[in-house]
Order: structure tokens, then C-alpha cells, then sequence
């Protein structure tokens, strides 16, 4: 289904933005170099670990940390815009691999990055909060008493421009030792624009839309 849409994407020109966590984004490079020769795709590849045995308990199913930095390094040969986002980042947990992560995606050919800290809305608090139980039950108190710390005391924010990075002392120090790598390694902060300059419209007349 993905490829038949990118496909239709192509065919018209029309701009896109993937974020993706599989290796598999590389199947259809075809399609994203003809968007990339019109400035109309962007894609991010979402890595948060290099460790093999953290990254296979936080995303079991998702490929790897060399098969997503592989993914970059494929899709920046082909001329395709590739950043990364290092997310989520879980306070007390993963946080420390940031300074890798980035200058594992900037040798691999990444032009940006971002980053997004953990968040637990609705019925996420009570999965991840059985997951940390069996997973890192030595940890748990610590990660979860970080996570409240930047949330005001609760588990999820769910206010605009406050929920993807938090606030208080550990989120400006996670916030800092992102913003203080990224610049050592040549990232840039935002992913360049897409156009719609090279947009074509369907031929035919146009459908109407009956109320």
C-alpha cells in the first residue's frame, strides 16, 4: 500500500514527508529519488539506540540501528533527503546515547535531526508501565520519577509545544546534550523545505464533491 502511494505521489509530483522506523523505506527509492529531482519528499529514520540488546527490548519488531543507519546511508547516496529523529528518548534509560546516535547518522550521510522525549498518553502509561516492570523492574522507579519530573508531576503533557520535549531541570539537560551534539557533528537543526512548484494536476475534469 505504501509503494502504491508514493507511487501516485510521484505521478503528480505531490510533497511528502515519511518518518519511518524500517529499513524497508529503501525499497522504494525509485520513487523517492524522482520526488527528491522536484524537491517534493523528505524522510526521517527514528533511532534511539545502538545497543543491540536495549534496542531489541524497546522495538522487537523494528530493524535495527545499522539497518536504519544503512536505510540513511542508501537513501543519501540516491539524493533522497534523509534526517533522523532520536526518539523517544526515555529519561534515565537511553538518554546517554545521544551523542552516538547523532554522529552514527551524520557518518552515515543524514543531513538533520531531531528529537522527541517519551511520551505516555491515555493507555501508553499503563503498557510502557508493565513493559518497564519486566523489562527494567531495577530501573523503573528511577525512570518513571524522571518522566514525571519533566511532565509536572504527572506521567503525560498534553499541551502544544511542551508534550514532545518537557520541561524542567532533566528536560533542558536532555534538550542541551542534544542541541551541544548535533552541532559538534554538522547536523542541522531542521529538515529542509518540500515544493509544491513542481505539482501536476490530474487531467480531466475535475470531481465534485456532492453534500
Amino acid at each position: 500500500m505504501t509503494r502504491k502511494c508514493l507511487a501516485v505521489l510521484a505521478e503528480f509530483r505531490n510533497p511528502v514527508c515519511i518518518i519511518t522506523k524500517n529499513f524497508l523505506v529503501t525499497r522504494d527509492i525509485d520513487l523517492l529519488s524522482e520526488l527528491a529531482r522536484h524537491n517534493a519528499v523528505m524522510v526521517h529514520l527514528s533511532i534511539n539506540s545502538l545497543d543491540r540488546e536495549l534496542a531489541r527490548k524497546l522495538e522487537p519488531r523494528a530493524s535495527l540501528a545499522e539497518q536504519r543507519l544503512a536505510g540513511v546511508e542508501a537513501l543519501a547516496a540516491a539524493g533522497v533527503p534523509v534526517g533522523i529523529l532520536v526518539a523517544p528518548i526515555i529519561p534515565a534509560l537511553n538518554e546517554y546515547e545521544i551523542p552516538a546516535v547523532l554522529a552514527a547518522a551524520k557518518k552515515a550521510g543524514a543531513g538533520w535531526a531531531g528529537c522527541e522525549v517519551l511520551r505516555l498518553p491515555l493507555t501508553v502509561a499503563s503498557v510502557f508501565g508493565q513493559w518497564l516492570e519486566q523489562t527494567f523492574p531495577e530501573k523503573r522507579d528511577k525512570v518513571i520519577g524522571r518522566i514525571k519530573s519533566i511532565r509536572g508531576g504527572k506521567l503525560n503533557d498534553a499541551r502544544f509545544g511542551s508534550r514532545m520535549r518537557g520541561e524542567g531541570i532533566f528536560a533542558e539537560q536532555i534538550s542541551q546534550m542534544f542541541r551541544v551534539a548535533r552541532r559538534k557533528v554538522g547536523l542541522a537543526e531542521e529538515a529542509p523545505d518540500v515544493s509544491t512548484g513542481a505539482f501536476r494536476r490530474p487531467e480531466g475534469p475535475q470531481l465534485t464533491l456532492t453534500i
